[in-house]
Parts: structure tokens; sequence; C-alpha cells
């Protein structure tokens, strides 16, 4: 069983972007919605996700704060495909750029489409306390926030949010 121990951040101007050293397109959609979640009529988020040439089945716990079992499987990119046609909501369309700062790998998600303007850093810990070096263009925690969970942002695009 794999955990998944991550916090989110919106991320404050470019200055992220000279430090990237990888771009990795992503397209990904749900199979079910915020909705079975939020009702307690399911547990988990199923979600389906082509990263550049290679594509996954992830399952991952809906529980609060920023610990949660996730479970990811390689699938073959064709069956990717036709279980995005399948997906409840919108796709979510995105660039990883990936940036190392201090002794962490920083995955920063630059959305496109429905959700273009956004922009979130996420880092991946090994235990929930661990210390980690602030980089410049880190801006406000959103780790508990549930509106930047890409679930709620294929139901709910950046782009109609009220500004």
């Amino acid at each position: 069983m794999g955990i998944e121990i991550e916090r989110k951040f919106l991320v404050t101007g470019d200055g992220w972007r000279a430090a990237a050293h990888a771009v990795v397109p992503m397209a990904q959609g749900y199979i079910n919605d915020a909705a079975a979640l939020d009702s307690g009529a399911q547990k988990a988020s199923v979600r389906v996700r082509i990263q550049g040439d290679a594509a996954y089945l992830n399952l991952k716990s809906r529980e609060p704060g920023h610990t949660r079992q996730e479970f990811d499987y390689p699938i073959p990119v064709d069956d990717a495909r036709a279980l995005l046609a399948l997906c409840v909501g919108g796709l979510v369309d995105k660039r990883r750029h990936l940036v190392r700062h201090g002794n962490h790998l920083w995955e920063v998600d630059e959305f496109l489409g429905e959700n273009a303007g956004l922009v979130v850093a996420e880092i991946e810990l090994d235990h929930a306390e661990e210390a980690f070096a602030r980089p410049a263009w880190l801006g406000e925690e959103v780790t508990d926030d549930v509106r930047y969970y890409n679930l709620a942002l294929a139901a709910h695009p950046y782009g109609r949010w009220p500004r």
C-alpha cells in the first residue's frame, strides 16, 4: 500500500520557470465525482492520467489533511484514452514542471483549458512533519482547500470561479 504525504501551495510569479529541468504534459479525468466522495458513498477517487508517453490508473483515499493512501498502476495508453471518454466532469489538462529546490523535488502544475491561470506547487514528503526549504515563489498553502484538488477542478474549473 502506498502512502502519499503531500502539501500543495499556490505559486506567485514566474521565478520557478528558470529552475524547471523537465516538463511533462498531462491529461486526466475521474471515473467518479466529488459528490460521491463528499456524500460518503465512495471513499476514494479513481483517476485516469496520460502523462507524456505513459498512462496510469490511480486510486487515492479521501481523507482530511495531507496524508492519503494512494495506489498507482501503469496501463496501456490506448486503454487510458478509452477510460478518459468514460470520465465524469471535465478533463484536467496541465503541464507539470519539475523543479529541484533544496533537498526536494517540487511539481509545479500549470493548468490549461478551463483551469488556465492556476499554478500550484506540490511537494511530497517522507513524513508529515518533515522540514523543507520554501522557494521564494511559493505562496499560500492550499493543502486543505478541496477546491484545489484535481477532482474538484474537473467538476468546477478555476476559470469559472467568481473573482
